[in-house]
This record gives C-alpha cells, sequence and structure tokens, in this order.
C-alpha cells in the first residue's frame, strides 16, 4: 500500500490502525512505517485507544523484527501497568522472536506460575522446546497441558505429530482418535487415522485402516489420497492368509477402488492424453503384491 506520510495527521493514522484490527488485518510493514512516521509522538493523543495501539505496534515489530521498536512499547505498557501478565506475555514474544529462548522461557514460567489457568504461555513453551529441538521435553509439556484442556484439538494434532516424529506410531493413533472424538465428520481426520495405523502395519491395523480410510471416502467420494489407501489396504488383505471369502472381497473392493481412483483423475488431471499415464498406474497397482506383515 502506498501512503503518503506527510499529508497524513495522527488521526488519520489512528483510523487506519483501528480499521485494520478491526478487519483482522496484520498490515505490519504499514503499521511500523506509519508508527515512526507520524504517531509515535503523538500516540498519547488517541486517548483510550493508546494501549490497543502500542499492542499492535508491538506484534507488527515483531514480523518485522524491528526489535528496538517492541522493547519501546513494552517498556511503555511495564510503566503503566507494572506486573501485568499480558505485558509479560509480549516480553516473552520478543525475547522468543529474538532467539533468546532460555530467557523466553523464563518469563513463560513465571507466567504459568502466577496463572496456571492461562493456555497461550504453555502453548509458546511447547513451541520453543520443539524450535530447540527438544522434543522429548516438548510431549512431556504437551501432555501436561492436555490434561488441563482436553478439548483443545490442535494441542492434541501437535502432540501427534510429536509423537510420528519419535516413531511412536500407538500414541501417535491415539491423539488422532481423541480428535476424531471431537470432529467425527471430517474425512482429513479419518484419513490421517488410517495413514497411522497403515504405517503401524500388521493386519489388525491394516483392516483398522480400511475401515477409517473406507468412512474418509463416505465423507469425501473425491478423495483421492483416501481411496489410493484403501487400495492399498484391501491389496494387503487379499495378498494375505486370511480365509478365502475374506480375499475375494478385498479384491473386489480393491478393483473398484482403482476404478474410482481412475475416474477421478482422469477428471482432474490437466494433462493432455493422459490416458497412457493412467494405464500405467493401473498395472503399477495390478502387480502391487504386497505380503502379509
Amino acid at each position: 500500500m502506498s501512503l503518503n506520510y506527510e499529508e497524513m495527521c495522527w488521526k488519520d493514522v489512528r483510523d487506519y490502525f483501528r480499521k485494520w484490527r478491526e478487519d483482522n488485518e496484520r498490515r505490519s510493514d504499514d503499521v511500523i512505517q506509519l508508527w515512526e512516521a507520524v504517531l509515535e509522538d503523538k500516540v498519547i493523543k488517541t486517548g483510550n485507544e493508546k494501549n490497543l495501539i502500542l499492542e499492535q505496534v508491538i506484534v507488527a515489530a515483531l514480523d518485522t523484527a524491528r526489535f528496538d521498536i517492541a522493547g519501546k512499547c513494552i517498556k511503555e505498557l511495564s510503566s503503566e501497568f507494572p506486573g501485568s501478565l499480558r505485558v509479560m506475555k509480549f516480553k516473552a514474544m520478543r525475547l522468543e522472536a529474538m532467539e533468546r529462548y532460555n530467557d523466553a522461557l523464563e518469563v513463560l514460567d513465571a507466567i504459568i506460575a502466577k496463572d496456571e489457568t492461562n493456555a497461550a504461555p504453555r502453548k509458546r513453551k511447547v513451541a520453543i522446546l520443539k524450535a530447540k529441538g527438544r522434543r522429548i521435553e516438548a510431549i512431556k509439556e504437551l501432555n501436561e497441558y492436555l490434561k488441563k484442556f482436553m478439548s483443545d484439538q490442535e494441542a492434541w494434532q501437535e502432540l501427534c505429530n510429536l509423537y510420528l516424529a519419535e516413531g511412536d506410531y500407538a500414541k501417535a493413533a491415539f491423539c488422532m482418535e481423541e480428535v476424531l472424538l471431537h470432529n467425527p465428520h471430517s474425512h482429513l481426520i479419518h484419513q490421517r487415522l488410517a495413514e497411522i495405523r497403515y504405517t503401524m502395519g500388521g493386519m489388525d491395523n491394516i483392516e483398522l485402516a480400511r475401515t477409517y480410510f473406507s468412512q474418509a471416502i463416505k465423507l469425501n467420494p473425491k478423495n483421492l489420497r483416501a481411496l489410493y489407501g484403501f487400495y492399498l489396504c484391501c491389496t494387503m488383505i487379499a495378498n494375505s492368509r486370511a480365509v478365502g471369502t475374506k480375499r475375494k472381497e478385498a479384491q473386489k473392493m480393491a478393483q473398484w477402488a482403482l476404478n474410482q481412483t481412475s475416474v477421478l483423475t482422469a477428471k482432474r488431471s490437466t494433462i493432455e492424453n493422459n490416458e497412457e499415464l493412467i494405464d500405467a498406474l493401473e498395472g503399477a497397482f495390478a502387480n502391487l503384491d504386497v505380503k502379509s506383515m
């Protein structure tokens, strides 16, 4: 956005800031430029909006790596609200942005000690531990967080990712099951849980994976990834030592999944004359012989 700062007064800048806050727009570069050019020396005139503007500038300054501006604004808020947990949160954000992780963790621990029900600093602590590569500690901290905030779906998904990074698929599956309880109509969650079960291996997990892939397809018949997964599960069951009727049923379902995949791929593909590629894919799948684990 191109703004003529010389023709703008502090009221114009205040109105811009207010509009961006109401529209939930960060506009960090514009905020910092307008702050330095017009509003910094006149922020006291904004009255009741002063503190909101200072917080808006702090976030913009951290976005643009202007830690000097963020520090000045935090100092001004601290002088007005000494001991405020909200201001301490901004201090931790600034330290984290500066990669002073140990100092940031100390501030976050101080916030948590004062208010154990404050979710934000606990989540930031997990993010810092993850950024430092301390996954085991991040897992422990996130488990403690979920004991108090069990309905936080994002936290369960993050814990799932951490367990996957550690190769603990059983616990990752448990986390996705918790997410599924909160959102049973999401085809993506069913698909994710199916992929974890498939990765775990073993015929019991393969059959569970097929069930979850099947539900994902039911919720979204155009989910190609779920169709591929369903096909692979059926193929594995068909090549297993299961009873003959079960293998024949799995073979029929695998063929159905392959046909659906071919139809959807042909519809979605932007490649001209891609029939040969589809035929090659069918041939590759048809020759796939995955033995039971």
